[in-house]
């Protein structure tokens, strides 16, 4: 039985599929997010990252596949903790839970989204913690680090994702968070908007993530979808087709199936491409490998020079300014890295190109832009914010 206290919660940001039109409205129900940078992990930023990588096209393949999915041999070798940035939350479980192998229990997201019989697995291990519904496992004496403050996750991931994840009934989906206000009519639209914004400071509330439909207030311009990609293992995320070039005329990546993460236990920080892609925007903006941090570095002159990135995604072109391909140089020294150096957020995912998984547009990218997870019609939402073209890094 959970008591009824708030949990701070680590949101994974991805639902399952329903079919409902999109809905724009005046009044939605709201839920504040704080981004944290942990120091913890920070270090090993990249580390953390790629692991994650790892995890998502490991996960996809045996999912599609068929395939009962094995946590602990997608991680092998790595420690179990938290990504460098992390957005999160209150949210508040309640009482009394249902004692059986699954907990179920009432879950508070916000005012007027009170979810009840929303199942609740309790793991002892994070490597183990659903993607799809809610875990409230102390993370700060559980086997992982990097969870201080943080008392579980709220997992709103695709339903087919929790397959195997049940025991001993391996085959039974778990209905998900949005799954289940959809179902009992909380929200009028099984579909989410994420906003995120920039930041030069370690802990800060801004952020937002809307229930049952879009913050009009929160972005700029038209909202322009993709519908969700077809190419295994992408297609069980947020997978969509997209290329980048490097100012007007360089490609970087030639259109290509991959998925836009905005969290789970590892959630990714920065924006990874294929290996042969890495090598051209290296080899474009002349940046170097550096050692102590695993991420590239330019000098100032090359920053004066640097070009905007543009990812076409859907014959829609969305622009990473300059500055939005740093790394915040208020943060240099959090990460190990010299306090004087420009380092850059594009890294290397660590596999060629024509993968099924050759890009992850982070929270770098998706800071930059609102984003929207649309359900009914199996596609992902991207559209401007006033800080699109912000120098804050």
């Amino acid at each position: 039985m959970f008591p009824a206290s708030s949990l701070l919660t680590t949101l994974v940001l991805a639902l399952a599929v329903s079919a409902n039109p999109v809905v724009i409205r005046d009044s939605l129900v709201k839920l504040p997010l704080a981004r944290r940078l942990n120091t913890t992990s920070i270090h090993n930023l990249i580390r953390h990252d790629l692991a994650r990588a790892k995890y998502l096209r490991t996960r996809g393949e045996a999912v599609a596949k068929g395939l009962e999915f094995d946590a602990a041999a997608a991680i092998v070798n790595e420690p179990v903790d938290n990504q460098a940035v992390s957005y999160i939350a209150s949210v508040g479980v309640g009482s009394p839970a249902t004692t059986c192998t699954e907990y179920t229990d009432t879950v508070t997201l916000a005012s007027g989204l009170v979810i009840a019989g929303q199942s609740i697995g309790v793991a002892s291990s994070v490597s183990y913690m659903l993607d799809a519904t809610v875990d409230s496992s102390d993370l700060s004496h559980s086997q992982a680090t990097g969870f201080d403050g943080t008392d579980g996750i709220l997992g709103i991931g695709p339903t087919i994702l929790t397959q195997g994840t049940l025991s001993p009934a391996t085959s039974t989906l778990i209905p998900t968070v949005t799954d289940n206000a959809f179902s009992k009519g909380l929200i009028t639209a099984n579909q989410i908007g994420i906003s995120f914004e920039p930041t030069t400071v370690e802990e800060v509330v801004n952020g937002e993530l809307s229930y049952g439909g879009v913050d009009t207030s929160k972005f700029t311009g038209t909202i322009t979808f993709a519908p969700i990609t077809t190419t295994s293992p992408a297609s069980f995320y947020w997978g969509i087709n997209q290329s980048i070039r490097y100012s007007t005329s360089t490609t970087i990546l030639s259109s290509t199936a991959g998925i836009v993460d905005t969290g789970f236990i590892k959630g990714t920080t920065l924006v990874y491409i294929a290996t042969d892609a890495y090598n051209r925007y290296r080899t474009a903006t002349g940046a170097v490998l550096d050692n102590t941090t695993g991420l590239l570095r330019i000098t100032s002159t090359q920053f004066a020079a640097l070009k905007s990135l543009f990812f076409t995604i859907n014959g829609v072109a969305f622009e990473l300014t300059a500055n939005a391909q740093l790394w915040p140089r208020s943060l240099n020294t959090a990460i190990g890295g010299s306090a004087s150096s420009i380092y850059l957020v594009v890294s290397d995912i660590g596999t060629s190109s024509g993968q099924g998984l050759d890009f992850i547009n982070g929270y770098a990218f998706l800071e930059r832009f609102y984003t929207v997870f649309d359900t009914a019609n199996k596609r992902v939402g991207f559209a401007t914010t006033p800080f699109t073209t912000a120098t804050t890094n």
